[in-house]
C-alpha cells in the first residue's frame, strides 16, 4: 500500500493498530509502533509533507489503554507529523458514559477539545456543526 501512495502522490494517515492487546509498555509502544509505520512510509517514498498520524483509538486497545492513548496523546508530538483523532462516537464513550452511539455527542465534544489543546490538527467526527463551534473555542483558548 505505502508504494501505491507514494506513487499516486497523495496524503495518508498511518493509524496505530495491532492484531492484539498485548503491550510490554502501552504509550512507548504505541509511539514505537507508528515511527515502524512512518519508516516504512518514507522508505516507499511517500513526501512527508503527505504523513499524518492516528493514534487508532478503538484499535487494538483496552478501554483503560484508549483513554491513556487520548490522555497522552501529545506524545506523538515527538513523531514530526500532524496527528489526527478520531474518537467521535466511539466505545471508549459509550462505556464512560453508558449511552449508545447515537447520544455520544457531549463526550465527543469533550475529546474533540482536548485533542485540540494536545495538538490534533485533525479531528474525524460524526457531528460537524458542534465540533466545529468547539475546535474553535478549543483553538481560541490554547493560546
Amino acid at each position: 500500500m505505502a508504494k501505491v501512495i507514494a506513487d499516486a502522490g497523495v496524503a495518508c494517515c498511518l493509524m496505530h493498530n495491532r492484531d492484539n492487546t498485548d503491550y510490554t509498555d502501552f504509550l512507548n509502544d504505541v509511539y514505537n509502533d507508528l515511527q515502524e509505520s512512518i519508516d516504512i512510509a518514507l522508505a516507499a517514498g511517500i513526501a512527508k509533507d503527505k504523513i499524518m498520524t492516528d493514534p487508532g483509538v478503538g484499535f487494538a486497545k483496552t478501554y483503560e489503554q484508549n483513554l491513556d492513548i487520548i490522555k497522552h496523546m501529545e506524545i506523538l508530538d515527538g513523531l514530526g507529523f500532524p496527528v489526527l483523532l478520531g474518537t467521535s462516537r466511539k466505545s471508549v464513550i459509550g462505556l464512560t458514559l453508558d449511552l449508545p452511539a447515537s447520544e455520544r455527542v457531549e463526550g465527543t465534544l469533550v475529546t474533540t477539545v482536548l485533542g485540540v489543546q494536545k495538538n490534533a490538527l485533525f479531528v474525524r467526527v460524526h457531528d460537524i456543526k458542534a465540533n466545529y463551534r468547539a475546535v474553535k473555542m478549543a483553538e481560541a483558548l490554547k493560546y
